[in-house]
């Protein structure tokens, strides 16, 4: 009976090891929820955003152009000297992602990635950043077309990169908007990013976006634009010297479009002595913006939001939300009628990468780049 017994747990334990240890082909989960606990979000991230080779649930299209990537090399050690070059250079309706390796340095040119060139990538190296830099206003070139960056492929990724609009501070005349990056195409993920400007930094204009571990910093609207986007452990910015700074502003035309930004974990900086910042104004009717687990600093107003101050709307048919933020500028007491203080039921779509659809496109960022034997540069993953 006892040899009986102990054969019996050696099975047992083996069963126990074969089912531990099998590999299996993981589907990245899409509905577990951004953990409250900001000590949880990288652990969270790694388990339900997985990399290329544990995914089965991609879309055909991104899961064949990441298995034939091709690498290009910018400034020191690479082929090319600028950018767009180097984005040139890919052929139109490409098929196979192309990666383009920056080197560190500032890159003083404007940059578009036409629709035609969908599965880029811009990556830099954490310890040497490149920074695009231009000075283009909307006199100039129209608001969204300012942008340093201009992006209206899909499938695009930025990795460790800085974009910036050096043009001057707006002092209130028509046209000195700047974009430094606007955001055009589908299923774009930005990665530890930053983007400086003023007025108008960041376009996150139309179609499905993921940001984590940005920086995004200005003045008046310099998070805009009418994408359905996801915002993780990001800071926003307000540089202090106006009388009345936003954050964001969402451009929701009806209730039929499915938009809105989400900032979850997220940080609101700025000057506490001036409290001139709004969290976000009604730039459209429809405007549907929602802050979760964030730290809002003092900086923002006690109203927190403003209603479109003309006869387009009195607010009501906007969605602004908060859900369990601190910081001095989270209470709620003194918001604008408007602002919804959501319930666990009513936040939950809005913590979810299912939000955006996420386990059809977004992969995990590349984090190392190394130099071949052909002066380009190619990327790898841990």
């Amino acid at each position: 009976m006892a040899t009986n017994t102990v054969l019996i747990n050696v099975v047992s334990v083996i069963i126990v090891c074969v089912v531990v240890f099998y590999p299996v082909n993981v589907t990245s989960d899409d509905t577990v929820p951004i953990p409250q606990q900001k000590s949880q979000v990288e652990s969270w991230f790694k388990a339900n955003v997985q990399p290329l080779a544990s995914r089965k649930d991609l879309d055909p299209a991104l899961t064949k152009a990441e298995a034939a990537a091709v690498h290009i090399g910018v400034g020191k050690g690479g082929k090319f000297k600028t950018i767009q070059e180097a984005v040139n250079s890919i052929p139109k309706k490409n098929t196979k992602r192309y990666i383009i390796n920056i080197a560190g340095g500032t890159y003083k040119e404007r940059v578009k990635v036409d629709y035609d060139k969908p599965f880029v990538t811009f990556y830099g190296d954490p310890k040497s950043r490149p920074l695009v830099d231009a000075a283009g206003t909307a006199a100039q070139f129209g608001t969204i077309e300012s942008a340093t960056v201009q992006v209206l492929s899909d499938y695009f990724m930025a990795v460790n990169i800085d974009f910036k609009n050096s043009a001057p501070r707006p002092s209130g005349k028509p046209g000195q908007q700047a974009v430094a990056l606007t955001i055009a195409g589908d299923k774009a993920a930005f990665y530890n990013c930053k983007f400086y400007g003023f007025q108008d930094t960041l376009c996150d204009n139309i179609n499905k976006h993921f940001y984590k571990d940005c920086y995004v910093e200005g003045t008046v609207d310099f998070f805009f634009g009418s994408a359905k986007t996801i915002i993780l452990s990001t800071e926003m910015h307000v540089i202090p010297g106006d009388t009345m700074d936003y954050v964001t502003a969402h451009a929701r035309k009806s209730e039929k479009e499915d938009t809105g930004y989400s900032f979850v974990q997220c940080r609101v900086t700025g000057d506490a002595k001036s409290r001139v910042a709004y969290l976000g104004r009604i730039w459209y009717p429809f405007a549907k913006t929602v802050f979760s687990y964030s730290d809002i600093s003092a900086a923002i107003r006690p109203e927190g939001w403003l209603g479109i101050h003309n006869s387009r709307t009195d607010g009501a048919s906007a969605y602004l939300g908060e859900y369990k933020n601190t910081g001095p500028g989270s209470d709620m007491s003194k918001r604008i009628k408007f602002v919804k203080k959501l319930t666990d039921a009513e936040a939950k779509k809005y913590l979810t990468l299912s939000y955006i659809e996420a386990s059809k496109w977004l992969l995990p960022p590349i984090t190392k780049a190394v130099q071949d034997n052909s002066t380009h540069f190619r990327s790898r993953s841990n």
